[in-house]
């Protein structure tokens, strides 16, 4: 069983419940250390969101585009090359170009990639941002259930992750913003670290779509000696090789599966009414499904019995065994996750992982 959530959440009816999302505001016990100092990062990555986000809108709007860019700090190499070539010379205006080039278009597939997940349901009057691993197959159905297209939750059919559901990329701009200013807007997390876990365990353990797409690549890559191996098939990733696949990739490039929920569902950009968790999946689904008025037989479906969770000792296993370098730089990368839903860091200390 994963440790209890600090108690955090939006405003909404019904009262407040544990273990959901609110506001963001995280409830310190002083009392204890490590939960404190678990908490500290989201304090810090909350004020670079809130001004990341500020800047994002100030490109939208267009009101940097007559700003001159000023240079980033750090090593100072750009503040050389530009005294040495003349601040107003072609070369230095090229620079600053290609950094707001660059911001812009990462705003563009960052909209983009939300867009992508959020899917509107307009009798309802709902939108759900999916996060792939956090059983957004199962919302699914129940999407599908609400608009017709099936009968039951408990069909027994492959699903279609595309078909039969509206999203709302499909829109034009102004139906855009009419929905997410008057709709209820949802999403769930999990574990960063579980989520992981979970989609390398299902993807390069049972897929092979993804085993010859992804597997083979990181085999290849980061495996001694088979760089031009042509027999490699991709199905026997370590998840040590997955992590430092993970490591090299850009999150805002990253598959779906293991992409940050940050990233994915861009909560400071889109201001959701209820951000429900994996670990309270049963009963945060009963309170989004009366909150949205859905019919008493549309219920939330049970897991399949096919289905292997990541359980709290596999995690343990999984993550005590990776090289802690990896794992080290592995959490920068999800950090937002960890800090904005109330995720403690995991425990990966000698004397932790020897239990």
């Amino acid at each position: 069983m994963l440790p209890r959530r600090h108690d955090y959440g939006m405003k909404r009816t019904g009262g407040p419940r544990n273990g959901s999302v609110i506001n963001f505001r995280t409830t310190v016990n002083s009392g204890s250390v490590r939960r404190s100092s678990a908490v500290l990062p989201s304090v810090l990555t909350f004020l670079v969101i809130v001004a990341s986000g500020g800047l994002l809108l100030m490109i939208e709007k267009g009101m940097l585009n007559s700003m001159e860019t000023p240079p980033p700090m750090g090593s100072g190499k750009r503040l050389d090359f530009i005294r040495r070539v003349g601040k107003h010379s072609p070369a230095a205006v090229d620079v600053d170009s290609q950094i707001l080039q660059e911001i812009r278009n990462r705003t563009i597939r960052t909209r983009k990639t939300l867009l992508q997940h959020i899917l509107v349901n307009d009798q309802y009057h709902f939108l759900y941002c999916y996060v792939p691993k956090v059983a957004c197959s199962n919302w699914k159905r129940v999407l599908k259930v609400l608009n017709g297209a099936l009968e039951s939750v408990d069909v027994n059919i492959k699903m279609d992750h595309r078909s039969d559901l509206q999203f709302l990329s499909s829109f034009k701009p102004e139906e855009i913003r009419h929905r997410l200013k008057h709709y209820f807007k949802f999403m769930f997390v999990r574990e960063p670290m579980e989520r992981l876990l979970s989609a390398y365990r299902n993807k390069f353990g049972e897929i092979e779509s993804y085993q010859k797409k992804y597997g083979v690549e990181i085999v290849k890559r980061y495996r001694k000696g088979r760089a031009k191996d042509a027999s490699v098939t991709g199905d026997d990733v370590t998840f040590a090789e997955f992590v430092h696949y993970l490591l090299d990739e850009d999150a805002e490039r990253m598959n779906e599966h293991w992409m940050p929920v940050y990233n994915l569902c861009q909560p400071c950009a889109v201001s959701y009414d209820f951000i429900g968790s994996y670990e309270h999946l049963e009963s945060d689904s009963e309170f989004v499904l009366q909150r949205i008025g859905a019919p008493p037989h549309v219920r939330f479906p049970e897991r399949q019995t096919w289905y292997k969770p990541v359980t709290t000792e596999t995690l343990h296993y999984y993550l005590c065994t990776l090289p802690q370098k990896l794992l080290r730089e592995l959490l920068p990368k999800y950090i937002l996750d960890f800090s904005l839903y109330a995720y403690p860091l995991p425990n990966t200390t000698t004397e932790n992982c020897r239990h």
